[in-house]
């Protein structure tokens, strides 16, 4: 295994490579030898879910060859990666296969620089090299070994190079020691191989105290994030890097790294702060410093998890990413019915982003090219950006603009608008950086653009279940309330309802599925119904319970309802009532004296199909009122039930009893935080028909 993952190294011009192994039945890759990188740098993606927005996921996942040419194009397709890794170097994954089953994945890594497209000869080589490696892996596993194996992933260690003899080692070694300042070597593990006298006496260590240790943690003083970084920006650019640090008390080292297979060159000398680092022949450095950027991904990353809706990716890009990026400006965009629609903005007028909203994707702006090509715009001054749209206005009074794409499982889905008041360059760093941040908000955002599609048709699926209005039954005043989770969609199994039977009688019911999404709302809307066939046709309220319980059972929803009925003789001033284990009602006597009603309840409805309902009748005289409400309104973490109960009835015995909308927002204000639905429903008795009194008709919060 080790000789074949070496010669696709080799045979494929890249400099190391990692490869992975997926076991039978797995649903994640697990790496298990590194070639030419230290481990450290691949530890973070040891194990990748297939469903990682990783390369080597994707190239596993769809079983195809992925390449990505440089730093931009990784920024703009694997931001997670970009930010960890935001160094210039070429990536491509491809699937391990033997006999038409997927065997693991290789990715293999090349400096950047080289050219953008992989030559047919290295297309030959990758598929040669994952052949033989996935026949390798099939042999493996043939044999029982375990994949993957136990321990750490194999590191292959660099060839060692050209033989040296004694008397060009003794020249080679008095060469370096003339040279000015000192000179080290770091091995491909980032230790210390070798230090001239003079770069130990720079450094004030002893070199016995170097060799086979880590710089930073042999010095102290160089444990700051730009060291780490641009030894890691050598390993994996394989491009000269240049820092400069502070020795205490005072005095500075300049440091120039020069990289190759084997490990790093790294010259020191002393260093005058003002004049900066030396500039060794490579690309600008790329961007902030490693750590932070980190700190600009987690703080970034932890608020988008946050996010719910589609406002609030907005929100938070907003407060993350204008102060983390130095920027006075931010529009987040995304295509809608083949028009460009503005989801929000900071740091411009509302009246100029009402001119571009909803203009047809056919308009050459940048916004809309960076949409539909997917391809970031970076303009440095408003020349940049009229060169390539001669038509645009300089209107917005901002210097720099960066326009960048919104990807999401590999498409674009919108485009964010960065800009600056002063002139900015945009180097490669920061244009990856900038692209890499992007393609974490256009995640969330395609995740919150989901949920708020979810949230609008589970509102209107629950507002077509619930009554529109409540119907009018003489003698009698009504009051209802009906407030969602705060939680999830915002959306559950609550209900009520009252149905008018004839001139003289009614019935009320108020249940509560078990859940707060669709398909609690959609079983609610089959209980009432239920519900209301059973009432229509004058059954008792133990039969009514009864027969829908045995509806449920039937159907086998997998989840449980509590229900209470109530038939109500308006003629007879009396009630009958039972209860499928629903909370008990509260009844308010016309002294004001507030009493629980107890009642054997019944199992929930939906766990056996022939559960008896027991039933309890009692006067209901004008001037009383009957509370129904389910548990939303009283459960709170901590909160004994009872004692909950005890404190509603205490607010139903000092409300208005000839105001039930009144004594209804009372109860609601004083409900817990909603980490549950609350379903409210008043019933007053009265004297004179004439007063009789409805509910507005639009059941919600107050």
């Amino acid at each position: 295994m080790d000789t074949a993952m070496a010669a696709v190294v080799r045979e494929t011009g890249a400099f190391g490579g990692l490869l992975y192994v997926l076991p039978p039945g797995d649903n994640a890759l697990w790496l298990v030898v590194v070639a030419g990188a230290p481990y450290e740098i691949a530890a973070p993606w040891r194990r990748v879910a297939l469903t990682d927005p990783m390369p080597v996921a994707d190239a596993v996942r769809e079983r195809r060859l992925v390449w990505i040419a440089g730093q931009e194009e990784m920024a703009r397709h694997y931001p997670r990666p970009a930010l960890v890794l935001p160094y210039d170097f070429a990536l491509s994954a491809a699937p391990v296969t033997s006999s038409a089953a997927v065997r693991g994945g290789l990715v293999l890594l090349w400096p950047g620089g080289r050219p953008p497209q992989l030559s047919t000869g290295e297309r030959d080589a990758i598929e040669t090299g994952c052949r033989r490696l996935g026949t390798l892996l099939q042999q493996a596993a043939d044999r029982g070994d375990p994949l993957p194996p136990p321990g750490r992933p194999r590191t292959l260690s660099p060839s060692a190079g050209r033989p040296v003899p004694p008397d060009e080692a003794a020249a080679v070694a008095a060469f370096v020691d003339r040279l000015p300042g000192g000179s080290c070597a770091l091995g491909a593990n980032g230790r210390v191989t070798f230090v001239t006298p003079a770069a130990a006496d720079l450094l004030g260590a002893d070199p016995a105290d170097l060799v086979g240790a880590l710089p930073w943690e042999a010095l102290p003083w160089m444990d700051v994030p730009q060291v780490e970084d641009r030894y890691r920006a050598a390993m994996v650019s394989r491009r000269p890097q240049a820092f400069t640090v502070l020795r205490p008390p005072d005095v500075w080292l300049s440091f120039e790294l020069y990289p190759d297979p084997s490990g790093i060159s790294v010259r020191i000398t002393g260093a005058d702060p003002s004049e900066g680092p030396p500039a060794p022949s490579s690309e600008p450095a790329a961007g902030p410093s490693r750590a932070i950027m980190l700190y600009h991904l987690m703080h970034l990353a932890a608020t988008l998890t946050e996010a719910v809706g589609v406002q609030d990716v907005v929100d938070q890009a907003a407060d993350q990413l204008l102060p983390a990026l130095g920027a006075q400006g931010m529009v987040l965009m995304t295509a809608e019915d083949g028009r460009l629609k503005i989801h929000g903005h900071r740091g411009y007028s509302t009246g100029l982003m009402n001119r571009f909203d909803g203009v047809p994707l056919n308009l050459d702006i940048p916004a809309v090219r960076v949409l539909t090509t997917g391809v970031p715009g970076f303009f440095t001054s408003f020349a940049d950006l009229h060169h390539d749209y001669p038509s645009a206005v300089h209107e917005d009074g901002m210097a720099s603009w960066a326009v960048l794409p919104l990807i999401a499982s590999g498409h674009p889905i919108g485009s964010l608008l960065v800009s600056y008041r002063r002139p900015r360059a945009f180097p490669p760093g920061e244009r990856a950086v900038l692209t890499s941040l992007a393609g974490l908000v256009g995640q969330a955002l395609d995740r919150a653009r989901l949920y708020d599609r979810k949230h609008d048709l589970a509102h209107r699926l629950q507002s077509a279940l619930l009554p529109r209005s409540l119907p009018h039954v003489p003698g009698l005043q009504v009051a209802a309330r009906y407030l969602p989770a705060a939680r999830g969609l915002g959306i559950g199994g609550d209900f009520y309802d009252l149905i008018r039977l004839d001139e003289h009688t009614a019935a009320a019911a108020i249940g509560d599925v078990q859940g707060h999404n669709v398909d609690a709302a959609a079983l609610m809307g089959q209980v009432r119904t239920a519900v209301h066939a059973h009432a229509a046709v004058g059954a008792p309220p133990d039969h009514v319970l009864a027969g829908t319980n045995r509806l449920l059972t039937d159907l086998d929803p997998g989840l449980f309802t509590s229900c209470l009925y109530i038939h109500l003789d308006l003629a007879r001033r009396r009630a009958c009532l039972a209860t499928a284990g629903h909370p008990p009602p509260l009844l308010r006597h016309a002294d004001g004296r507030t009493e629980l009603l107890r009642v054997p309840p019944g199992l929930l409805l939906g766990i056996a199909p022939d559960t008896p309902y027991p039933t309890l009748e009692f006067p209901l005289p004008p001037g009383c009122v009957l509370v129904l409400y389910t548990d939303g309104l009283v459960e709170a973490p901590g909160v004994d039930f009872d004692d909950a109960t005890a404190t509603l009835a205490g607010l139903v015995e000092h409300a208005e009893p000839t105001d039930l909308d009144a004594m209804a927002d009372t109860l609601i204000r004083h409900a817990p935080n909603p980490g549950d639905d609350i379903a409210l429903l008043l019933l007053g008795p009265v004297d004179d028909p004439a007063t009789t009194t409805r509910d507005d008709g639009v059941p919600g919060p107050p």
